[in-house]
């Protein structure tokens, strides 16, 4: 199943995608639960939802599947081989003294309020960054909370996917020697359009995709991971106890600004399209604004 988080003459709805991906029928939800976005769905599991009459997606504002996550997005940084290596030769990398491939998963997190939708611009305060940056990641929605998962139990506890583009203001990034100021930034984490569940997508072998003003950046697939979701929600849970609805950026592959000579940050008026097999497009617009 496809869903989508709209907002329907000012008030926000959850839905299902028809196949054709031109219209959403709402579910039969109170509007305060719908608030939640697909959260509310996931709180419901188990349950049949009826769903109201089809509106066009013309006719709708998208908004991102969790608006606004209850907890900061978890990410997981290097996690492609390819991108591991660009980034220990960027000089951003403050983890590549010991190695370019990370031994183990390295987890940061995004605050919840950088979330913004497909189609919504991402603003950039040049006063405060003049390094900006794109990174395509599918992002894992859990379903079912937990603490302790074994890798081979974590499915059980995934709801879906969706897309994540995890901006990135690198020159923060290497002055902090830590990634949440450069990471999480307002506006930093366009999500969507659509997140679907985790039958709807073969998730050991995706395709994902970046453009720039239509130049192709970033292109790879999810067989190259080099920690796979079950390991990730193993390391996350180990101590941390995930929640429904937590999100986990999984990881770019190569192709960001940074791994360019000279690097190719954004600018204004840049159009960055992030696509995943089967979930969709995510597209957004670069606009530097001052406060």
């Amino acid at each position: 199943m496809k869903v989508a988080t709209v907002s329907i003459a000012g008030e926000r709805r959850v839905g299902e995608v028809s196949a054709d991906g031109q219209s959403i029928a709402p579910f039969d939800l109170p509007v305060a639960e719908a608030d939640d976005g697909v959260l509310a769905l996931i709180r419901r599991a188990g349950e049949t939802v009826p769903t109201h009459s089809p509106i066009s997606l013309s006719e709708v504002q998208l908004e991102a599947p969790i608006p606004l996550p209850k907890r900061n997005v978890f990410c997981v940084g290097k996690n492609y081989h390819d991108h591991a290596h660009e980034f220990a030769r960027s000089g951003f990398d403050s983890s590549a003294a010991s190695g370019a491939v990370p031994a183990h998963p390295i987890i940061f997190s995004k605050v919840p309020q950088s979330v913004v939708a497909n189609g919504a611009d991402v603003i950039v305060d040049p006063s405060v960054t003049q390094a900006v940056d794109y990174e395509a990641e599918l992002a894992v929605i859990i379903g079912k909370g937990g603490r302790g998962i074994r890798a081979e139990d974590a499915f059980d506890h995934v709801w879906g996917y969706t897309i994540v583009n995890d901006v990135t203001a690198r020159d923060l990034q290497g002055r902090y020697s830590q990634w949440l100021i450069g990471k999480s930034q307002d506006t930093f984490c366009p999500m969507g359009p659509f997140a679907v569940t985790r039958d709807e997508i073969d998730i050991a072998d995706t395709e994902i995709s970046c453009t720039v003003n239509g130049e192709l950046r970033q292109q790879s697939n999810t067989r190259l991971l080099i920690f796979d979701i079950p390991t990730i929600i193993e390391t996350i849970s180990a101590g941390v106890t995930l929640e429904p609805g937590d999100v986990i950026a999984t990881g770019t592959p190569a192709g960001v600004g940074i791994g360019f000579d000279p690097p190719k940050y954004l600018k204004s008026g840049d159009v960055v399209r992030v696509e995943i097999a089967g979930i969709g497009v995510l597209e957004n617009t670069i606009v530097d604004r001052r406060p």
